[in-house]
């Protein structure tokens, strides 16, 4: 009747052993580290930088733990921080010989002491948050004014190409304030062109204004389109600040939008508030400007003569120098988007582009007049330029959409099109809230939030033992196992720790003990009415189940409420909360009934369980009957 077949056994010890492999990994602390990284976005890195790493650290006489290629960084550990500022400088100077131009970020950072099979296996500590590993912190507001603006430069542009392309004459297309004019002669020129642009551009709202020789058509954007441009540009910033914070290696940097025009961000770990603030602030801009193939540009290559008048010597992917004519084609701001993609003939990876009115119309002149010359697509960061690619034209593009191809596999296209489409940001950002938090202060409220963990376990422990006796030990293991259940879990899912999130594992502690409250006196009930011991375990367990998943599911409900509206600190205190439900359920009732099916299980003669106070109030037990014991009545 309380006996577990052997499989279910099984998936305990195979629980209890995972548990253990991804939970000991959080106990071994952090040792100081450095990751190098790229510096441009031009510049990827791949598994053939460790050994250079690794060569610069032999060659200074400085021993790491480990050098390895993980993501898109390589880190290196060492047992002190001496050796951790050594190996820095040491790597700067060697992969950095420039260091007004630097090719590679080499940043200081903190990895488990966790052994490396261990690693391999996947079993990695969580993420602690910024208040509890210390930071950085920056509140920045995004300049909702320039996005518009920026987005009613373009539609002047667009509104004068379709003007010109429907052969409606005007007086000229200018911006004022967010607002885009156009002079007409009279009335019935301006009906003509507020037909054609009502119909062409559905974010304009046109209205007549003026009189006489002032008379012109005003199109203001529609309250949702201008909401809309806001929204778009703060998504795209924080895309872009994604991409930026990468560089750094922070693991699981907060990037979220607060409020309608703020960004929040939290670096975990970065104490170098000057290089995550360079970092951040970045500026990126695109030009296009047409390759300089005559015989001197050829010479100035090679560095046999110099750079012809009106040219720039740059660096092409690889290495490769350069020449482009200073005269810039089209910038960035005429680029809409930019996407991976396939060739429908030859079927090899391409990046595709598109091109708003104004860069259409620009674009199809200079392709037309020169077919059979080299392009390039420069990407400028911090002043210097970087060629990212430079096709050769292979006839008249027209529509505004482009295609580039030509030896890229499709990784690189990838790529490409990534640097070309959140190279800048959509609207100026500025930093109007900074904060540091240091190493000292998160450890302390790691100490604290432990000790809160650790007291009320032990609290829990000692009433359930004291209250219920044997089952209360077996009550007190299975929620020691439900602890280490919900630590393994958020290490698996590489969950990021916060103060909230150790406060929900407290919370968990205490409901996580309810179901085998539920459980301990159902089987009281049960041995009160006269069941014999082996049957009082058993209707105990079964009958108790039912109130145990209502009760759960409702709560569960509560908690995924919290976790899909929720945000920042709410959304980790759901996630550690509805988790910590879920791994209660299963320890409360199959790993409490396992332990309780061990001991009590094999004895058919069962006679009494040690299970606290059982009889009825106003009753004495039986004589020569201890009061924490009950046996079955014949």
């Amino acid at each position: 009747m309380n006996r577990y077949p052997l499989w279910k056994y099984a998936i305990l010890l195979v629980a209890l052993l995972v548990g253990l492999l991804y939970t000991v990994p959080n106990f071994y602390g952090e040792a100081p580290a450095v990751q190098v990284s790229s510096g441009k976005a031009t510049l990827k890195l791949d598994a053939s930088i460790a050994p250079r790493v690794q060569k610069v650290l032999d060659d200074a006489g400085l021993k790491a733990d480990f050098v390895q290629f993980e993501g898109n960084s390589v880190k290196a550990r060492f047992g002190d921080t001496d050796t951790q500022i050594k190996a820095k400088d040491a790597i700067s100077k060697a992969l950095n010989p420039d260091a007004s131009d630097p090719s590679y970020i080499v940043a200081l950072n903190l990895l488990s002491r966790s052994p490396e099979w261990m690693g391999k296996l996947r079993a990695l500590p969580m993420y602690l948050g910024l208040d509890l590993r210390g930071g950085v912190h920056f509140l920045m507001q995004v300049d909702m004014k320039a996005a518009l603006t920026k987005r009613a430069e373009s539609l002047a542009g667009d509104v004068r190409t379709v003007l010109r392309e429907k052969n409606i004459r005007h007086g000229g297309v200018t911006r004022d304030g967010n607002n885009v004019d156009v002079r007409v002669r009279d009335t019935a020129l301006a009906d003509q062109a507020q037909a054609v642009l009502t119909e062409q551009f559905p974010d304009l709202q046109w209205a007549l204004a003026g009189a006489g020789s002032d008379l012109r058509l005003s199109g203001s954007l529609k309250p949702e389109a201008a909401r809309r441009v806001q929204e778009q540009a703060v998504k795209q910033n924080i895309t872009t600040l994604h991409n930026r914070v990468n560089e750094l290696g922070v693991s699981e940097p907060v990037i979220q939008q607060q409020g309608l025009d703020r960004v929040v961000v939290q670096l975990p770990g970065v104490q170098d508030t000057a290089k995550a603030k360079d970092i951040i602030g970045r500026t990126a801009t695109l030009e296009i400007r047409m390759v300089n193939e005559t015989a001197e540009a050829r010479e100035a290559e090679r560095g046999a003569a110099p750079v012809p008048f009106g040219s720039e010597r740059f660096v092409e992917r690889g290495q490769a120098p350069i020449i482009l004519y200073r005269q810039v084609i089209l910038t960035g701001e005429n680029l809409t988007d930019a996407q991976p993609g396939f060739d429908s003939q030859t079927q090899e990876p391409t990046v595709n582009l598109t091109l708003d009115a104004k860069g259409a119309r620009i674009f199809k002149d200079v392709t037309r007049d020169n077919v059979g010359k080299r392009m390039a697509i420069v990407l400028f960061e911090k002043g210097k330029g970087e060629v990212v690619t430079a096709p050769v034209i292979r006839s008249e593009i027209a529509g505004g959409r482009v295609q580039i191809s030509g030896r890229m596999t499709t990784q690189e296209a990838s790529d490409q099109a990534l640097l070309l489409r959140a190279g800048s940001l959509a609207a100026p950002m500025e930093i109007i809230e900074e904060r540091t938090i240091g190493p000292s202060l998160g450890a302390e409220n790691i100490a604290q939030g432990f000790n809160s963990v650790l007291y009320g376990f032990i609290a829990i422990a000692v009433f359930m033992c004291a209250y219920y006796l044997l089952f209360g030990v077996f009550s007190s293991i299975a929620l020691a196992f439900n602890l280490l259940l919900l630590v393994a879990v958020l290490s698996m899912l590489q969950a990021t720790l916060t103060l909230p999130g150790m406060a929900a594992i407290a919370l968990t502690l205490g409901m996580a003990i309810d179901a085998n409250v539920l459980i301990n006196e159902r089987v009281r009930e049960e041995l009160r009415n006269g069941a014999a011991p082996q049957a009082a375990i058993h209707a105990g367990y079964d009958r108790a189940w039912g109130t145990i998943l209502d009760s759960n599911i409702t709560t569960l409900i509560a908690g995924l409420a919290l976790l899909a509206f929720g945000s920042g600190p709410v959304r980790g205190f759901a996630v550690v909360h509805c988790l910590g439900i879920l791994t209660s359920m299963f320890s409360a009732v199959m790993f409490s009934r396992g332990l309780v099916n061990l001991w009590y299980g094999g004895k058919k003669r069962l006679k009494s369980v040690s299970i606290g106070q059982v009889w009825r109030p106003g009753t004495t037990p039986p004589a020569g009957k201890p009061a924490g014991e009950t046996q079955a009545e014949a």
